[in-house]
């Protein structure tokens, strides 16, 4: 796995668990919404998990 792929795969694990944190209200969609952008900014991806290009 190169280190590109190693990047997605994190940030789409990453992804899943606020998926399940706010599934189980545990966050609400207002801090999921700021958490995921954050993730999605920060790791330089597209919130469906490909790279920016």
């Amino acid at each position: 796995m190169n280190a590109e792929e190693k990047k997605r795969d994190l940030y789409l694990r990453q992804k899943e668990l606020l998926d399940t944190l706010l599934e189980h209200g545990a966050i609400s969609r207002a801090q999921y919404d700021k958490s995921l952008g954050d993730l999605t900014v920060k790791m330089g991806m597209e919130p469906n998990g490909e790279p920016k290009v």
